[in-house]
Formats: structure tokens, sequence, C-alpha cells
């Protein structure tokens, strides 16, 4: 009887040992392949992203074109800054003044703010699945630490502005530029650019070609915002100051909250 319950003890002990060991081989291989494909597409633009793939099975065409930033116009950058995330340039990854405000907010009011930050989106567009789930977000920020490491503020911007949909079957600013204005994403003007990016909530709902009132308010609102953001710059200088004006803002935001990074209660 004793020999039975030394070899089931054993048969345990194995059969643990295998599962922590095939654990450990699925986390290991997990962080080897997103850490070596986030790598890649630092120089390899995403040729396709979980959202296309979903809407593409759905029967849905594709229209994408891929245009370095330098063909994009700086007021589309400027734009998307200055209505997704004005420290876009000096935090990293994530903005925790936004996170408080929105958390403010959503404590007393039914309609809920966001604090997702350029490249938040930008990971989640090129990496994951849509959908609100603390696993997705979870992955989101996993991928962002990736994405602002690994790739910088200038390749961020590049990619989330190529691969962002911007209506049906429509990605990225240059297929939008030619499916609405009929100019290159070169050629966008500010008042373009801002009817553009109005439309990003809910791109397959709103048409910038033709914008409901809405739209012409939060494009108005965010082309009076853009001259204010300045023209981005993504040199090492511009991202140094950029980020020193950041953590002289989160200075003070922390010293008003008690010294409490984020106060939830």
């Amino acid at each position: 009887m004793a020999a039975k319950k030394r070899k089931k003890k054993a048969a345990g002990k194995r059969h643990g040992h295998r599962f922590w060991k095939v654990t450990a081989w699925v986390v290991g291989g997990f962080f080897l392949f997103t850490i070596l494909l986030t790598l890649a597409y630092r120089w390899i633009n995403p040729p396709i992203t979980p959202l296309m793939v979903g809407r593409s099975l759905s029967g849905e065409p594709r229209v994408k074109t891929w245009v370095p930033i330098t063909e994009i116009s700086p007021s589309l950058v400027q734009a998307a800054v200055a209505s997704e995330d004005n420290r876009f340039c000096g935090h990293r990854g994530f903005d925790f003044s936004a996170i408080q405000r929105a958390i403010d907010h959503n404590r007393t009011h039914s309609r809920k703010w966001g604090a997702s930050t350029i490249s938040q989106q930008t990971a989640k567009n090129v990496f994951l699945w849509s959908g609100r789930s603390w696993i997705r977000k979870g992955f989101e920020v996993y991928f962002t630490f990736l994405i602002e490491h690994l790739w910088g503020k200038e390749r961020i911007m590049e990619v989330y502005l190529n691969v962002i949909e911007m209506g049906h079957g429509i990605y990225g600013a240059e297929a939008a530029s030619q499916h609405y204005f009929h100019c290159s994403a070169k050629k966008l003007n500010a008042r373009q650019s801002a009817l553009l990016t109005a439309c990003y909530p809910n791109p397959r709902r709103w048409n910038p070609a033709h914008p409901t009132p809405y739209i012409r308010s939060s494009a108005a609102r965010i082309q009076n915002m853009m001259p204010k953001m300045g023209r981005i710059r993504f040199d090492k200088e511009s991202l140094q100051k950029a980020r020193e004006r950041y953590l002289e803002a989160e200075g003070r935001r922390i010293a008003k909250n008690d010294g409490k990074r984020l106060k939830f209660k």
C-alpha cells in the first residue's frame, strides 16, 4: 500500500513538472514571438491587422495604401494629436492626467470617457482584436510598452495613420484622402484633416466629405486647437522638450493629489 502511494505521488510530481515546463515554454514563446514581431514592425509595414481580417471575412473589400509619414500632411498629424492625444510626444504610452480625468468624469456621468493614447490605439489596431475586456486591455498595455520602446514616436504615428479604419473597407490616411477628398494624404489641408480626425470615433457612421452638424462642430474645435499644438516634430530635441513639459505637468498634478499618482476614490 505504501509503495503504491509513493508511486502515485511520484507520478503526480512528474505531471506537475511537465505542466510547469509546458507553461514556461508557452509563456516564453509568447514573449519571444511578440517581441520579435514588434521589432520587425519597426521596419516592416504591418500587412494586415486583426480588424482587417475580421472585416474581410464578412465579405468587405479592403482599400489600403501605405505611405511614409513624410508623404502625410503635417496638418493631419497635428489634427490627430489635437483630437486624440494632446501630449503624445511627451508621455511614454500612457497619459496619467487623462486617465485621472476619465476616472473623475466616469464616477459621476453615465456617458463614459476613454483615456487611450495614440500609442495605445496603435497597439490595439495592429496586434489585438476589437471589444472591451480586461484581458484585451492587459495585452494592450503590454504591446503599448513594446512599441514605445522599440519603435519610437515617429514610427508609432506613421503606423497609426496607415492602419486606422476610416470608413467601410477604408484604412489609412492615403486611402481616406483619395476616397473622400480626391487628393493624396500629403495634400490635405487643415480643414480636411480636422474633418477626417473628427470621424475617428465612428468612421463607419460618419463621412468627412458630407459631415453632419456634429462632425462640423467637432472639426471646428479640432481645427481651433491645431495651432496650439504647433507643428509636431519628432527630432530628439523636440521630443526631449515635450517629455520635460509632460513630467513638469505630471509633477504638478501629483502634488495637487497629495502625492498620489492616480486618485481612484
